[in-house]
């Protein structure tokens, strides 16, 4: 599984011009699931998402979670985080889970993130969509589970 993880001042989701998901500040999430994830997985990504400390405290230290500073969550199915373009110039996407697998556990992050108290925003899993993001920092991190 792996998660490329933005800070965001705001971000938003939209499918044939219509708003489908938007956060206030907070964290974009892009999710990508590799063919043997698991379940265990979506859950140790939720909860690494929730703790993830990169949000500045009062000294301006990158110290403090999502959770920490009641911020929003948007997430994104993004099988193309499993691209290798290591042969040649078009990218596969071979390492990319099936839809029937990894639809579900785009779910299960978004739903363990909602019971942990996240407001969980999202995109539409195999829609053709746009996203805007106003990357606070900028700051991103690459996550891999």
């Amino acid at each position: 599984m792996r998660a490329v993880v933005q800070r965001a001042a705001h971000a938003a989701v939209t499918v044939d011009d219509t708003v489908i998901g938007q956060i206030g500040p907070g964290l974009c999430v892009l999710v990508g699931i590799a063919p043997d994830d698991t379940t265990e997985d979506a859950d140790k990504l939720a909860a690494k998402l929730w703790k993830l400390r990169i949000f500045e405290d009062d000294e301006g230290k990158m110290n403090r979670s999502v959770a920490d500073v009641s911020g929003e969550l948007l997430i994104i199915s993004q099988f193309t985080l499993y691209g290798d373009a290591q042969k040649g110039n078009r990218p596969s996407f071979m390492g990319a889970a099936r839809p029937e697998l990894a639809e579900p556990l785009i779910e299960r992050v978004q739903e363990q993130l909602r019971s942990l108290g996240a407001t969980v925003a999202t995109g539409r899993f195999g829609a053709d969509m746009k996203v805007d993001l106003r990357n606070d920092g900028p700051v991103t991190i690459l996550l891999e589970l």
